[in-house]
């Protein structure tokens, strides 16, 4: 067990960098947590600091998953690697540096997703795509994916850990949405424009 402890270590502090939050305040000049949903995510720097504002913030945030889970598979293993992922999504949306808030997780673990299983990656993202074209809704989008990323897991029959990690990351990224969900049963819920 010991041997996890560094890589979960380091894996959280990366997934803690709130580059959704440094975007939105030095290219925004907002504090994000303050405007639109309050949220220190990709999604909320659209709807506040615009579209380039988005593209980086996007980066960033799936970036940082990309490269714990492509450094821990290619340095470690897989089954480290699938460790490794769980904690960068949390650090992001616990980050120690906003006082153990953050986002909620879509970008980071799409990183992850990428690093280890890109074809995976590319069907969900597809999903995300089609589901936003149809109802430019980007929980909504994100809630069907999170629903997705198990089946598809099972379908390509990977390792049970793996399997494990789809299950968690799909009914954590649903949690953290359970407000949208609530706007999306009201009607409620903001529409998205990448116009």
């Amino acid at each position: 067990m010991f041997k996890y402890v560094i890589p979960i270590i380091l894996s959280y502090l990366i997934g803690s960098l709130p580059f959704s939050f440094i975007v939105g305040k030095y290219i925004g000049g907002i504090d994000i947590r303050k405007h639109g949903s309050g949220n220190t995510g990709a999604t909320n720097v659209l709807r506040t600091a615009g579209k380039k504002a988005f593209i980086i913030a996007f980066l960033g945030d799936f970036l940082k998953g990309f490269i714990v889970a492509f450094s821990a598979k290619i340095i470690l293993n897989l089954e480290t690697a699938v460790i490794c992922s769980v904690f960068v999504v949390l650090g992001h949306c616990y980050s120690m540096f906003l006082g153990f808030k953050g986002g909620k997780g879509v970008a980071t673990a799409a990183g992850t997703i990428f690093a280890l299983y890109p074809l995976i990656g590319l069907i969900l993202l597809i999903i995300q795509i089609l589901i936003l074209m149809a109802f430019n809704i980007m929980s909504l989008a994100s809630i069907i994916v999170s629903i997705s990323f198990p089946i598809v897991s099972i379908l390509f029959k990977t390792p049970k850990y793996y399997i494990y990690y789809s299950i968690f990351i799909g009914l954590f990224v649903i949690y953290k949405h359970k407000s949208n969900i609530k706007r999306l049963i009201s009607g409620n819920e903001s529409k998205i424009s990448f116009k």
